[in-house]
């Protein structure tokens, strides 16, 4: 086979939500610039990507209120999600791969949402890769916090505020649809805190978790094999990657650290491969929190294994 065959060039969409609006301490709103100081958009172009920087999506200011009704803030986080569906599913509408840079996990539900819906247009199969300390299943009624970022994967999956179901499940007009996603699309990977109802909601809905004790005894390759089993060339690949999944020796620039999470060489094994299935199709980054940051040193590492879902490698040796 000749090897001059000129490959098409990958269109990369970054989009910025500068918002904290979900989470339980400020400083996530000022991730999607860490990031770009970080060098994300530049290590991404060497890489022979076409990088669109799309800017920052605009949303309400946080008002840092109590709960009302086991939420906080939900009609600004409605409004933050509207914006990252918008901005995702206009960039899956022009074939580029929509990256988001969070901001808090709570935007999943916009991303993800809106991800769901292109792939019902496109009879293609989801698969979301959900990399995260947390289950982020929680609902108003066994939350011990109402913040919305402990939410999202039980929003997409049909559980919570009918505000944000309608959204995530692009119901339209609709008074009821199906949920963005159901278990069996879903795999969360380094999961070592969930509140106890949580835990036993989590059971209930039949979900699969690979938490960190089935990382230890398995190790990461298995468990990445086990996860991506069955994505092929009808698969939409999605990757939600919360920064306090890696362990907060290497990542303390989060908000909600928990210890005993991936070292830097299993996370790496990890983003690898994801990127060797060739499928991977929208990106979350989330949770980056500068002011519990050290020199910008964890959004240099999230930039450092951002590459590696695209394509850069530390396999050395000749693999056919």
């Amino acid at each position: 086979m000749s090897t001059d065959a000129i490959l098409p060039v990958t269109r990369l969409r970054l989009i910025g939500a500068p918002t904290d609006i979900g989470a339980s301490m400020r400083g996530a709103s000022l991730g999607p610039e860490a990031l770009r100081v970080a060098g994300l958009p530049e290590a991404l172009s060497r890489l022979g990507l076409q990088v669109h920087d799309a800017g920052n999506v605009q949303g309400p200011p946080n008002p840092w209120q109590p709960p009302t009704d086991g939420h906080r803030h939900l009609p600004e986080s409605l409004a933050w999600n509207q914006a990252v569906f918008e901005a995702v599913s206009a960039a899956l509408h022009d074939g580029e791969i929509p990256m988001l840079l969070g901001g808090d996990h709570s935007l999943a539900i916009g991303s993800i949402g809106a991800v769901a819906a292109h792939c019902r247009q496109q009879g293609k199969h989801l698969r979301v890769i959900w990399l995260d300390a947390h289950a982020d299943f929680n609902t108003s009624d066994i939350t011990p916090s109402g913040n919305i970022h402990g939410m999202p994967v039980a929003v997409l999956c049909g559980h919570g505020p009918a505000s944000l179901l309608k959204l995530a499940g692009a119901w339209g007009e609709a008074e009821a649809g199906p949920p963005a996603l159901s278990s069996e699309h879903i795999r969360l990977i380094g999961v070592r805190s969930v509140d106890p109802l949580e835990r036993r909601f989590v059971h209930a809905q039949g979900l699969e978790v690979f938490d960190m004790r089935h990382l230890d005894e398995h190790g990461m390759r298995a468990v990445m094999q086990q996860a991506l089993m069955g994505v092929d060339e009808r698969t939409h690949l999605h990757l939600s990657f919360d920064v306090d999944y890696l362990d907060p020796d290497i990542a303390p620039g989060v908000g909600t650290p928990v210890r005993g999470g991936p070292s830097y060489r299993e996370a790496q094994l990890c983003m690898e491969m994801i990127a060797d299935t060739g499928r991977l199709a929208s990106v979350d980054v989330v949770e980056l929190n500068p002011a519990r940051d050290v020199q910008n040193r964890t959004a240099e590492l999230v930039v450092d294994l951002v590459e590696s879902l695209f394509g850069k490698s530390t396999l050395m040796r000749w693999r056919p």
